[in-house]
């Protein structure tokens, strides 16, 4: 634009002038407005850069682990190929190392500790969701959450002076003589205490407050229409809870039903405190066991040779991909039923 037709807008009254005013200085605003862009511009490309870096840094961490865990761990899979993950003999003397047991009793202890802890959890969370009044809502569930943070070692010592005896003087006679169900393998032989029955009760206790927590607040979110919706059909309230409530909230359940799986796996000290820790694979719940985090932790210390500090590591390593399995699987269903839920 012109100085002519600037002066003759601000003799008009054009915005931006006015008679005796001079005509504002479009070229100088035009360049302060290009550098604000261009120093937003360039403030955005350095907080991406940060947060890509801070984002890459847990796969590239996962990487790296797994990438030690199975250089320490390619001795003794190329020394014992296949039969390691299949073979229940486990000699360091001999040099004859197999970790089925292991693999064995953290499958079963994890499952058993779903299969109690799941519908507990369940239920306190829709408890707190849909039936306690306010003022108890926020205490119990401080309690219930309050489970995570006590250490798996005073889990252990619970398990050892409280759980053990009394599976073994009362529970375990009363499952196999009370109820006849010692004739079945799965409750047959001698009720020592510490067993694979023992480890799974403890891994429901320490479960339960994660599924609880995602449950819950994964059942709170649920649209207040929703449930409005189902009463306004005439469904009862248990109804609205079974049919509207839990299909809409599934996917997070099953999220947090998953991650309760994902702590049961790894956990050590409780487990080797109560689970007997036995090296054979046994169909009874009253049998001891063996995990493979409990293993590691009870012959680290001790191995004294590179054979079977590799068995170990190849333990470890075993371990490390059936947790990402796991999680693979785990996300596999959250996405299905998700897609469900939209259909």
């Amino acid at each position: 634009m012109s100085h002519a037709a600037e002066r003759e807008l601000t003799a008009a009254g054009a915005p931006g002038g006015g008679p005796g005013r001079p005509a504002p200085d479009l070229d100088a605003g035009d360049g302060v407005l290009v550098a604000r862009i261009g120093g937003r511009a360039l403030g955005d490309r350095v907080y991406r850069v940060v947060i890509t870096a801070f984002a890459l840094c847990v796969p590239i961490l996962l990487l790296f682990i797994a990438l030690e865990v199975g250089a320490a761990a390619w001795p003794s899979f190329r020394a014992f190929g296949l039969s390691f993950l299949t073979s229940s003999r486990w000699d360091a003397v001999a040099g004859e190392f197999g970790a089925a047991p292991a693999i064995f009793g953290t499958v079963v202890s994890s499952l058993i500790a779903l299969l109690i802890a799941t519908p507990l959890a369940i239920g306190v969370a829709i408890f707190l969701s849909e039936f306690a009044p306010r003022w108890l809502r926020q205490p119990v569930g401080f309690l219930v959450d309050l489970l995570a943070a006590v250490p798996s070692v005073v889990y252990g010592l619970w398990g050892i002076f409280v759980l053990i005896p009394l599976l073994r003087e009362h529970v375990m006679p009363f499952l196999a003589e009370t109820l006849r169900l010692g004739a079945t393998p799965l409750f047959s032989g001698p009720a020592y205490g510490p067993s694979m029955l023992a480890a799974g009760l403890i891994l429901a206790i320490m479960v339960l407050p994660y599924i609880s927590a995602v449950s819950r607040e994964v059942l709170l979110a649920v649209p207040r229409s929703q449930r409005e919706a189902a009463l306004a059909l005439g469904a009862t309230r248990w109804e609205m809870i079974w049919d509207a409530v839990l299909p809409y909230a599934r996917s997070g359940i099953l999220g947090g039903v998953i991650l309760g799986l994902g702590r049961a796996l790894g956990e050590t000290m409780a487990v080797t405190m109560v689970i007997g820790n036995r090296h054979e694979i046994a169909a009874s719940l009253f049998a001891p066991g063996y995990t493979m985090a409990s293993l590691i932790a009870n012959e680290f210390s001790e191995a004294t040779n590179d054979l079977h500090l590799s068995a170990l590591m190849g333990v470890g390593a075993t371990l490390f991909v059936v947790t990402l399995i796991v999680n693979a699987i785990a996300r596999w269903l959250v996405w299905r039923v998700s897609r469900e839920a939209r259909a």
